[in-house]
C-alpha cells in the first residue's frame, strides 16, 4: 500500500466522520428548535394509523435519523405511551421521512451555486458567528442547524475528493458488478455498512459519495440501498434489549417492514435488470439513488398499510406470550413506567415523567382517604404502609429519571415544568411521608380513644384534605387553572379547621372529655393534615405558575 493510498484511504474515513457528526449537530439543531412541537406531534397519536405516518415522517424529517425514531417508539411502546397499532403507522412514517438525507446530500448535483465548496463554508462562518455574538438559544439552534450542514457537506466533499483519483480504477467497476450479479451479497453489504455505522442516512451518504464519482452501476446500488433497510433495524433490536413483549414486537415490526420491502421491491429490480442488462451497468447518480430510496419507502408504505394489523400478529407469533413470564410480571407489579430510550426526546420522556407524577399522586389519594380508617377504627394501616412503600420507589426512580434529562434541548416553559416535576415528586413523597405518620400513631391508639368531637374533627378535615389533593391532582392532568380556585378553598379550610381543632382540643381536655395520649395523636394528626394540604396546594401551583408565565 503506497502512501498516497493509505492518506486517502484516511481522507475518506475522516470525511465521513465530518459527514456523520455534522448531521448529528444539523439533528441536534433542528429538534432543540422544534422540541415543543414534537411534543404536540405526540397528542396527535391516536389510532389513526394515517395520523401515525405523517407524525412518523415529520419526527424523523427533525432529528434526520429513522434509528433513532424507532428507538423512540420501541421506548414508548415499553412505557405503554403507545399501542402497537400506533406504533405500526410511525415506524411506517419514519421511513418515509430518512429520506430527507439523501435529498440534501444531493443538493450538491443540482447546480454550481449548491456544491460543497461554494456554500458550505459561507454556513460555516455565519453559523460560527451567531455562535459567538448570541446568548438567545432560538438563535444558537438555528447557528447548530447552520454549522451542521457546513460540516455535512464538507464531509460529503472530503469523501468525493477522496474517492475522485480512483474513479477510473478497475477495482470499483470490478467489486459493483460482482455486487450487481449477486443481489444478496448486495442486501448482505448496504446491511453490514448500516448496522456497523448505526445509521442508514450515513451509509447511503457514503453511497451517494460513490455515485458522484461515476463508480457504482444501477445493479449494484438498488440492493445496497435496500439491503440499507435492513441494516437500520439493527440499533431498535438492540434497544429493545430488556425491554417488554409489545416493545420487542415495535422492533419487530420495523424489521419485518424493511424485509419484506427490501425482498418485495429487490425480486422486481432482479428481474428487471434480467431483462434489460445495459440499465443494471450504467451508473447511477447521487439524484437518482435518492429518488429511488424515497420511492421505494413511499411505495413500501402505501402497499403495506392495509395489512398493518397483520405486522402485529406476525409479531405477535414471533415474540409470543409467556404464561408464566406474565404471572411473574404481574406478582412483581411494576410500578413505575419509565424507559431511558426516551431521554433521547427530552420532551417526550416530560410527558411520561408527568403521567407518573399523577399515577404516583392517586397513590397518595388512596393513602389519604385511608388514615380516616385507620385512626377512627384502626382499619386499612397495612395499606397506609403499602401505598408509601409504592410513593417511595416512583420517588427513587423519578428523581433518578428526571436528573439523566438534558434541559438543553427543551424549552424555557419546559425547563421549568422538569424544575417543578423534581418539587412535585418530594410533594407527593411527603403527603405518603405524612400518611405513614398517622398511620403510625394509629397503631397505638386504644379502642375509642377518641371522643365523639374528635371522631367529626378527624373526618371533616381528613375529606378537607382529599378534595386538596384531588381538584391539585385534576389541575396537572387537565392543565386546567381555572380550578385553582377551589384547591385554595380547600387549603384554607384546612388551615382553618387546624387552629378550631387546636382550640376545642384543649376545651376538651379541660372538660376530661379526652384522653391525654389520645389527645397528643389528635393535635399530631391534625398537624399532618395540614402539612398533607399544604403539599397538594404546590401541586397545583406548580401548574399555575408555568401556565401564567408562559
Amino acid at each position: 500500500m503506497t502512501m498516497d493510498l493509505l492518506q486517502d484511504i484516511m481522507l475518506f474515513f475522516g470525511g465521513l466522520g465530518m459527514f456523520i457528526y455534522g448531521m448529528q449537530i444539523m439533528a441536534e439543531g433542528l429538534q432543540n428548535s422544534a422540541g415543543s412541537k414534537t411534543r404536540k406531534l405526540l397528542g396527535l397519536l391516536t389510532n389513526n394509523r394515517i395520523l401515525g405516518v405523517l407524525v412518523g415522517a415529520l419526527i424523523t424529517a427533525i432529528i434526520q435519523s429513522s434509528s433513532a425514531t424507532t428507538v423512540m417508539v420501541v421506548g414508548f411502546v415499553n412505557a405503554q405511551i403507545m399501542n402497537l397499532t400506533q406504533a405500526v403507522g410511525v415506524i411506517m412514517g419514519a421511513n418515509i421521512g430518512t429520506t430527507m438525507t439523501a435529498w440534501i446530500v444531493s443538493m450538491s448535483e443540482w447546480g454550481s451555486l449548491l456544491k460543497p465548496d461554494f456554500f458550505a463554508p459561507i454556513l460555516l462562518v455565519v453559523g460560527v458567528g451567531m455562535m459567538l455574538f448570541s446568548k438567545k438559544e432560538k438563535i444558537k439552534d438555528g447557528a447548530n442547524i447552520l454549522v451542521g450542514f457546513g460540516i455535512l457537506f464538507i464531509g460529503l466533499s472530503t469523501m468525493s475528493g477522496a474517492i475522485e483519483p480512483y474513479s477510473d480504477s478497475p477495482i470499483f467497476s470490478q467489486a459493483f458488478t460482482v455486487i450487481g450479479n449477486n443481489p444478496i451479497l448486495g442486501l448482505l453489504v448496504g446491511a453490514a455498512v448500516t448496522g456497523i455505522i448505526q445509521s442508514s442516512s450515513a451509509s447511503m451518504g457514503i453511497l451517494q459519495a460513490l455515485a458522484m464519482n461515476g463508480v457504482v452501476n444501477w445493479g449494484s446500488a438498488v440492493f445496497i440501498a435496500l439491503g440499507q433497510n435492513i441494516g437500520t433495524c439493527v440499533t431498535a433490536i438492540l434497544s429493545c434489549i430488556g425491554a417488554n413483549k409489545n416493545a420487542k414486537r415495535a422492533a419487530v415490526i420495523h424489521l419485518l417492514f424493511n424485509c419484506i420491502g427490501a425482498l418485495f421491491f429487490g425480486a422486481i429490480c432482479w428481474l428487471t435488470f434480467l431483462a434489460i442488462p445495459n440499465l443494471a451497468m450504467s451508473n447511477v447518480t447521487s439524484t437518482e439513488l435518492a429518488i429511488f430510496h424515497t420511492c421505494f419507502n413511499v411505495l413500501t408504505t402505501i402497499i403495506l398499510f392495509p395489512f398493518a394489523n397483520k405486522l402485529v400478529t406476525l409479531s405477535k407469533l414471533i415474540i409470543k406470550d409467556n404464561v408464566e413470564e406474565n404471572n411473574a410480571e404481574d406478582e412483581g407489579e411494576v410500578l413505575v413506567k419509565l424507559d431511558e430510550r426516551l431521554l433521547q426526546t427530552p420532551s417526550f420522556a416530560l410527558v411520561r415523567v408527568n403521567r407518573e407524577i399523577e399515577k404516583m399522586g392517586k397513590l397518595a389519594l388512596e393513602s389519604i382517604a385511608y388514615t380516616k380508617d385507620a385512626l377512627l377504627e384502626k382499619k386499612n394501616i397495612d395499606k397506609i404502609y403499602d401505598r408509601e412503600k409504592k410513593i417511595n420507589e416512583y420517588e427513587k426512580q423519578l428523581s433518578e429519571f428526571i436528573s439523566l434529562m438534558d434541559l438543553s434541548t427543551l424549552n424555557e416553559k419546559e425547563q421549568l415544568q422538569v424544575k417543578h416535576a423534581l418539587l412535585a415528586v418530594s410533594d407527593v413523597e411527603r403527603i405518603g411521608d405524612h400518611c405513614r405518620n398517622i398511620a403510625d400513631m394509629a397503631k397505638d391508639l386504644e379502642e375509642d380513644a377518641f371522643s365523639q368531637s374528635a371522631k367529626d374533627d378527624i373526618e371533616i378535615i381528613s375529606n378537607q384534605c382529599y378534595k386538596t389533593l384531588r381538584w391539585a391532582l385534576d389541575i396537572r392532568a387537565n392543565l386546567d387553572v381555572s380550578k385553582f380556585e377551589k384547591v385554595e378553598k380547600h387549603e384554607t379550610k384546612v388551615d382553618k379547621m387546624q387552629d378550631q381543632m387546636r382550640e376545642g382540643h384543649i376545651q376538651r381536655l379541660i372538660d376530661k372529655k379526652c384522653q391525654v395520649e389520645a389527645g397528643i395523636i389528635f393535635l399530631d394528626s391534625v398537624s399532618d393534615y395540614e402539612r398533607i394540604s399544604d403539599h397538594a396546594e404546590n401541586l397545583a401551583q406548580y401548574v399555575v405558575e408555568e401556565e401564567e408565565k408562559f
